[in-house]
């Protein structure tokens, strides 16, 4: 008889889950998805860019309900398919209504899957977008957190406004320079993972007003969930997971994590 798995807690506080990529989800209706993100209190979601051929879809989806919201960038991954039509289309829609941030632009030296050059001139050109249009960065660093810090020190003083270094999985070097610069960290599912004790070391040394909630669904679904489909409605136990590592009361890691999210991506709401 197989054990039934833990039932999705719904808290009283509002979340904003900060990370997810809608149209990778394969596993219900979009429609289902949204509705039992409402039912366990998600107030709003990001849909995330990461590629020429989605930053189209993810401006699509933007539209499907108020508050569904998206991003425009190019990730680590999908570096050599950058160019200057690529950067045009991000440059023409930073700043629409529905869009809060430049992102999931990178370094990824794990996969490679990209040259390093071509990725580092690629993220410096995004992180430019950024700048010239006053939005706020969704960054992704794998394996590369000296090159990340380099590039970032680049644009210490032009670059506004911050963001989020996303399913932080990095050492304590990078996160110390983020957190000194004003940068959140974002942490999902895996600060669940039995193996993840330097990721929940992460949590433990970020102060709470720089910590955000996401899932990266489809991806790295949290316990008790792991081996389904991830999806926007499994971030609450992220939040009781960064609440039990930091010894800090469920109701304020909601509260405050919510007020990170506002402020970093949505500042005049």
């Amino acid at each position: 008889m197989s054990k039934k798995r833990r039932e999705i807690p719904v808290f009283d506080h509002p979340i904003i889950e900060t990370h997810c990529h809608l149209d990778y989800l394969k596993d219900r209706p979009l429609e289902e998805t949204l509705a039992e993100a409402r039912r366990v209190n998600i107030e709003r979601v990001i849909t995330i860019a990461v590629s020429p051929e989605n930053l189209a879809t993810v401006r699509e989806l933007s539209q499907v309900a108020p508050w569904v919201y998206g991003t425009q960038g190019i990730h680590p991954h999908d570096a050599e398919k950058y160019s200057d039509a690529a950067e045009a289309e991000i440059r023409a829609h930073a700043g629409d209504d529905k869009i809060v941030a430049v992102g999931e632009i990178g370094l990824d030296y794990f996969y490679d899957n990209a040259d390093r050059d071509v990725q580092r001139e690629v993220f410096r050109r995004q992180l430019q977008i950024a700048c010239d249009t006053d939005r706020p960065v969704v960054i992704h660093s794998r394996e590369a957190d000296e090159d990340t810090i380099d590039i970032l020190k680049e644009f210490e003083t032009t670059l506004k406004r911050r963001g989020v270094i996303h399913s932080f999985t990095s050492g304590p070097g990078l996160a110390q320079y983020a957190l000194d610069e004003g940068w959140c960290l974002g942490f999902n599912g895996i600060t669940t993972f039995n193996k993840a004790e330097n990721v929940r070391d992460i949590v433990r040394m970020a102060p709470i007003e720089q910590i955000l909630l996401e899932t990266d669904s489809p991806f790295l679904t949290p316990v008790p969930y792991r081996g389904k489909e991830n999806a926007p409605f499994y971030i609450p136990f992220v939040a009781e997971k960064i609440a039990d590592v930091k010894q800090l009361p469920l109701e304020n890691v909601l509260a405050t994590t919510y007020d990170n999210s506002l402020r970093t991506f949505f500042p005049r709401q």
